[in-house]
């Protein structure tokens, strides 16, 4: 759907370097590379779509707001409704489908192309549920494992960076530098590796469970590829999983 809005600002001569994107930090970073290579201006937030409105208001009357989204498939387009609005979502995606076909091809040979030019991204989610308050001491406790023992590889490539959003700083440990993160205080990791996989780490803040959210980038020559590439990101995520006993 943000392929498809890019798009048709861009074939309507819209695009002229003041408009942007929203999504959430655990949303994948494939909308990243699209607003770059549309010459886009992208903002990441925390987890809500309150977030994404607060980003609104702050443009508003600046900068054109082209669509915000979340991991959760929320969408918002326009600033009018300053939610996630599925009955615009819904029209939108009707568009969408209408001009994959104007292009004689389908959604999902349109996302395959995507994947081609893009790279393949995958993203998965495993929870791990612990009840109660002896549940609630040890998420706080898995958290601050995490913080004081941190991951070193990912499926056999180094962690590159380090992202904790509690002290809102960004660690690269390549360069040994670090640099502040513009955000709210939130009690979330992420992790980098060296082959741009992630892992975003959370508390839930509705439900008794911390969240492991994982973002695979693979390479992707062809789009006769597409199945293959699901199969080889969802091994991937398993070991990774494996890897950190979840």
């Amino acid at each position: 759907l943000f392929y498809y809005m890019l798009n048709a600002w861009k074939d309507a001569g819209k695009l002229n370097g003041n408009q942007y994107i929203v999504k959430t930090i655990v949303t994948t970073e494939l909308l990243v590379e699209m607003a770059k290579k549309f010459g886009v201006e992208y903002y990441d937030v925390l987890t809500g779509f309150k977030f994404i409105a607060e980003i609104l208001g702050q443009n508003e009357g600046k900068k054109d707001f082209i669509i915000g989204g979340e991991e959760s498939y929320g969408y918002l387009a326009g600033d009018f409704i300053r939610d996630k609005d599925a009955v615009m979502s819904g029209a939108l995606i009707a568009e969408m489908l209408a001009w994959a076909k104007s292009k004689n091809t389908s959604a999902l040979d349109l996302l395959a192309k995507i994947y081609v030019e893009y790279g393949f991204y995958y993203e998965g989610l495993v929870n791990v549920e612990k009840h109660g308050m002896q549940g609630a001491s040890e998420i706080k406790q898995i958290m601050t494992d995490f913080r004081k023992n941190p991951p070193k590889k990912m499926d056999g490539f180094e962690i590159v960076k380090i992202k904790d959003y509690e002290v809102q700083k960004e660690f690269d440990l390549i360069a040994k530098t670090e640099k502040p993160i513009n955000l709210p205080k939130s009690d979330v990791l992420q992790f980098v590796a060296a082959d741009g996989t992630q892992i975003s780490v959370r508390p839930s803040g509705t439900e008794p469970k911390i969240k492991f959210y994982f973002g695979v980038k693979l390479p992707m020559q062809q789009t006769t590829e597409f199945n293959a590439k699901i199969d080889e990101a969802k091994a991937k995520i398993k070991r990774i999983a494996n890897e950190l006993s979840l």
